[in-house]
């Protein structure tokens, strides 16, 4: 289990203001159980869903900017439990950039058409747990499930894929969480850190689309999830 609990340049979990946030909430006089359950609605809730300038930044930053997506919200989980001493992993796929078409909107168009997306994965109990779950805060999911209330069974777009739109398993209770995975469409491996599996891959946009997508895309996206948020 070394290699899952190890730090990294992106997994800086001991950064000083990681170590405020575990000591603040004292997750390491926790169970494991509990411990993986604390941390996971912290990251699901506490840092809201939101697109930062980057998809590899350290964890200690994704913290600072206190808002992530579904690839720094996964590096951010990853360091907190490994910062408790769970062991955990990075799994990475391509998804279907039609589950973001209503967040993407004028941009929509020179964005690839398959972004690269990761989930955590956690040990407990000798057995892996699949965390897709964390990566849309409630206030936000509560305010596309009212946006769209007459529908029921599947559901794609705004940042969701989901078989249950209204009652996607989005809670961590020793089982897999999703909800995006109905839009995966090819699986590119599990890897022990996040620096790793970004090394080989990254988003397929080249550096003047990547210049427009930090510097004005991704505030064009946040707002509009900010503006269905303040719906609720």
């Amino acid at each position: 289990m070394k290699r899952y609990l190890s730090e990294s340049t992106l997994l800086d979990f001991r950064a000083k203001n990681i170590q405020e946030l575990i000591s603040k909430h004292n997750w390491n006089q926790l169970d494991n159980f509990n411990k993986i359950k604390q941390i996971y609605n912290f990251i699901r809730d506490d840092i809201n869903f939101g697109f930062n300038a980057s998809d590899n930044i350290s964890a200690s930053k994704i913290l600072k900017d206190g808002y992530g997506q579904c690839n720094t919200k996964t590096i951010l989980a990853m360091a907190l439990l490994r910062g408790v001493d769970i062991p955990c992993r990075i799994h990475g796929f391509t998804l279907d950039k039609r589950v973001q078409l209503e967040l993407l909107g004028i941009i929509y168009k020179i964005a690839p058409t398959e972004i690269i997306h990761t989930w955590t994965e956690v040990y407990y109990e000798k057995q892996w747990y699949k965390l897709e779950g964390l990566i849309l805060d409630k206030n936000y999911l509560t305010s596309i499930q009212q946006k769209y209330n007459n529908c029921q069974g599947s559901f794609y777009g705004w940042g969701i894929a989901t078989k249950d739109f209204q009652n996607p398993q989005i809670s961590w209770n020793v089982n897999h969480t999703f909800i995006q995975k109905e839009g995966i469409i090819d699986d590119l491996g599990i890897f022990d850190t996040p620096d790793d599996f970004f090394n080989k891959y990254s988003q397929k946009i080249g550096w003047y689309k990547n210049f427009l997508y930090k510097h004005v895309g991704r505030h064009y996206i946040n707002r509009n999830v900010q503006r269905i948020r303040n719906e609720l």
